[in-house]
């Protein structure tokens, strides 16, 4: 099954944050809790982690692009 994972809300008034750098490559296996990403805003600096387990197919966003909270940022198979 596939999972499109999403960016969380990462502050309370985040509308969105950076991907500043990817934590895991396509066709890397994680499991629940992996870094996934670190993300930025205008305040803080924070790690996504993985909310399932299975390899990563692909990464939707890219470093340096800027995402909406609740926009996919990777799909995850498992």
């Amino acid at each position: 099954m596939r999972h499109q994972i999403k960016l969380p809300r990462v502050g309370d008034t985040t509308q969105s944050a950076l991907i500043s750098e990817w934590t895991v490559a396509v066709g890397d296996v994680v499991q629940v809790g992996t870094p996934l990403a670190m993300v930025e805003t205008d305040k803080v600096t924070v790690e996504i982690p993985s909310p399932v387990a299975g390899t990563v197919v692909e990464h939707v966003a890219a470093e340096g692009d800027e995402v909406d909270v609740g926009a996919a940022i990777c799909v995850i198979e498992g």
